[in-house]
């Protein structure tokens, strides 16, 4: 499918790069060093550089779209739709995922074992044509003469010292993988009362559902686990992360299971029957603030959420700890009480995070 090219969008008023110098991490208490890739280092220039190509609607083909336009900082860096819109307009099968702590994903997107690095998940937005995301697909070398600017190409420059041509899509796609690996979250009233010893952070109603939480009974923490209460994560040091894929219930449309046909999960990568409906369970992170909630934004509140996982799912596929549990309304509100503890008010209004040329 092509993609016309209008006219480029204005480029932004652009200062000169500050002198570049190793990354430092200042890690929220509670969270590990992340993993980066020894073949795209962490620099201050870099970061800066990818915060920027971040918000830069000129990184899509018709020049009105830009990373940001489906993550966005008030969101948790999602985009508070069912289903995301692409530059083009057309409505993809999935919800934008949240960025929060994306540097500890083992995987990236909802359903792709394949993608293991916030790099190789790039080429999915830049490329994807059904439905187009970003548009980039054969308009390659009119993207980079859009960053080859007088004010663009010092930046490249310094980010990406001793390359012979330092504007180039793949320095495009390092330096927004750079910044995004600084989106970390850990400062919620839940990680003040975990991590910081102070027992006023949360109410007495969200100590209750965070005790429903990781109960046996209830089972959230099977597949919301660890300090980023998601699926499998990886970190430096830790251990070769288990890819973790399951199908929640949510469709059986013919009685064996059957999921809607624009959007079968894992099936669609590995093709297996077995994997129908199977998705990466994402971090509950901010999640008071992601809503619609699903892969397909099909679920609109917490509550409703809950409830349908008390009902225990629907379909022969669906993962064998989906076997649904007795709550009560008072338990049921106790739960999102703690889930909404689990927003970092902080990470949301991060300057550091914004668009850096936004008036």
């Amino acid at each position: 499918m092509g993609l016309a090219l209008s006219a480029p969008a204005c480029a932004r008023s652009i200062p000169p790069p500050p002198p570049d110098t190793p990354f430092e991490w200042r890690l929220p208490r509670g969270l590990p060093l992340p993993e980066v890739p020894s073949d795209n280092p962490m620099t201050t220039v870099k970061v800066a550089l990818g915060r920027r190509l971040f918000y830069d609607k000129r990184f899509s083909g018709n020049g009105t779209f830009a990373c940001a336009s489906c993550h966005q900082q008030e969101h948790a860096f999602t985009d508070g739709r069912p289903r995301a819109i692409g530059s083009t307009g057309q409505s993809h099968a999935r919800s934008s995922m949240s960025l929060t702590n994306v540097a500890y994903n083992s995987s990236f997107g909802w359903a792709d074992p394949g993608l293991r690095t916030l790099e190789a998940q790039m080429s999915v937005p830049m490329f994807n044509e059904h439905p187009i995301e970003l548009g980039i697909a054969g308009h390659e070398a009119e993207i980079v003469r859009r960053f080859s600017t007088r004010d663009d190409t010092p930046w490249f420059a310094a980010a990406f010292a001793g390359d012979p041509q330092p504007v180039s899509l793949a320095n495009v796609v390092r330096a927004i993988a750079a910044f995004e690996r600084t989106l970390l979250s850990a400062d919620s009233p839940f990680d003040r009362y975990l991590y910081r010893d102070d027992r006023t952070a949360i109410t007495q109603q969200a100590v209750r559902g965070m005790k429903l939480f990781f109960s046996e009974e209830i089972g959230c923490s099977g597949c919301h686990a660890g300090f980023n209460l998601s699926a499998s994560v990886a970190f430096t040091k830790s251990a070769k992360p288990v890819l973790s894929f399951n199908n929640t219930g949510l469709y059986d449309l013919d009685g064996k299971g059957a999921y809607p046909s624009d959007d079968r999960g894992l099936m669609n990568i590995t093709k297996k029957p077995a994997d129908m409906g199977r998705f990466r369970a994402p971090t509950l992170r901010n999640i008071a603030l992601t809503a619609p909630y699903m892969h397909d934004g099909s679920i609109a509140t917490l509550e409703s959420a809950i409830t349908h996982y008390a009902r225990g799912g629907k379909g022969p596929l669906k993962a064998p700890q989906l076997k649904g549990f007795a709550i009560s309304e008072t338990e049921v509100a106790e739960l999102v009480a703690f889930l909404n503890s689990l927003t970092d008010t902080t990470f949301v209004s991060n300057p550091a995070f914004g668009d850096p040329v936004k008036k």
